[in-house]
């Protein structure tokens, strides 16, 4: 789930629990600008890119933007004007989709489903009581990926030349391994588990940038655009990738509910005190009468050695290849077939082009 700020999140019920790490990161993280990111090509998050747009891009009563046919269109909206964004800084993106879920998952899928039927249900209600802040609060919560949105996302990145990638199962563990492979500079997602996965570098908030208002609050925050290095994040909290993954295990991930009365800071101090993943499981088995509810081996191999595809540096040579955005397609799939305006389409599609001429295409290797 896309959020601002990583928030603890409920152990009741099933739900998913998202890794805890905001605190430690704020001590390692950057602010950079989009120019220093000029010439690199960037490993994107697309389940966790498409899910800001659809949750963010909405009416003021939280109704996302929709076609004539009722086809939801703000990840379309989010998608064209923010690679256009970033195609005239000179990033290069590189989208990857979600494959299918390791089986530890289906807890957390099934949690996050039943929360965005209430929320609809909250959605409706609120609408009807006038609530509109409330009311988009309740839509954002209930935003999903389906197929459709999956393959239109795919359809208009293809007819804008950029590559995207399937990836065999997470999404985030394949943007990790492309990145450490060294195929893609760094992976980009609001999501903490890129930590876990281990990606070398990881860009936040490349796709939410600007001023956003904070919900429920007559206040406005500025996101700009951060950069983390994995190699400071363990010297500074004097840790391991493996202690790492321990600590998230013990705070909750997706594949596994984490142990009550356990937040970020007891982790790390159970984690530098115990060490190894046997020495917490047994520390947590003696001080807190628990067991984790999935294997610990088997957590800890979804984020060391997730399923992932392994490619050579000409493959990915071939799949980002040299494509250049296509107008005539880029209007009749914008315009003819999802009714926006073809006039300020027009306009941004010469921008895009006119950033593709100034940088220079260079076949292949300009994405490498």
């Amino acid at each position: 789930m896309v959020t601002l700020q990583c928030r603890r999140k409920r152990r009741t019920g099933g739900d998913s629990l998202a890794v805890d790490l905001g605190s430690f990161v704020s001590e390692v993280k950057e602010r950079i600008a989009f120019e220093e990111l000029s010439g690199r090509t960037i490993a994107v998050d697309a389940y966790n890119t498409i899910y800001q747009f659809l949750s963010i891009i909405r009416q003021p009563d939280g109704t996302p933007l929709t076609d004539l046919k009722g086809r939801v269109t703000s990840h379309l909206s989010g998608i064209f004007y923010r690679v256009i964004n970033l195609r005239e800084y000179d990033i290069r993106p590189v989208f990857v989709f979600d494959g299918i879920p390791p089986h530890l998952k289906q807890r957390t899928i099934e949690a996050r489903i039943k929360r965005r039927n209430d929320a609809l249900e909250e959605w409706a209600s609120a609408r009807e009581k006038g609530l509109l802040e409330e009311a988009r609060i309740h839509a954002m919560a209930s935003t999903r990926i389906n197929r459709e949105i999956v393959e239109s996302s795919k359809e208009l990145l293809s007819h804008m030349g950029v590559p995207f990638i399937q990836a065999p199962s997470e999404g985030e563990a394949q943007a990790a391994s492309m990145t450490n492979a060294g195929l893609t500079y760094a992976a980009a997602s609001q999501d903490y588990d890129l930590l876990l996965f281990g990606s070398d570098v990881i860009i936040r908030n490349l796709t939410l940038t600007g001023r956003r208002k904070l919900p429920r609050k007559n206040t406005y925050v500025e996101i700009e655009l951060e950069r983390i290095f994995m190699n400071r994040f363990f010297d500074n909290l004097g840790i391991n990738r493996e202690q790492l993954i321990a600590m998230g295990m013990l705070v909750g991930t997706d594949f596994n509910r984490g142990i009550d009365k356990v937040g970020p800071k007891t982790a790390l101090r159970i984690v530098r005190e115990h060490r190894t993943l046997s020495g917490v499981v047994s520390f947590v088995r003696e001080k807190y009468g628990a067991e984790f509810d999935a294997d610990p081996e088997e957590v800890m191999a979804v984020f060391e050695k997730p399923e992932v595809r392994k490619m050579s540096q000409e493959e990915f040579s071939a799949i980002v290849g040299d494509a250049r955005p296509d107008r005539e397609r880029i209007i009749s799939f914008m315009c003819g077939e999802h009714g926006f305006s073809e006039e300020r389409i027009g306009k941004f599609i010469d921008r895009l082009l006119g950033s593709e001429e100034k940088k220079g295409q260079k076949g292949i290797n300009s994405w490498m």
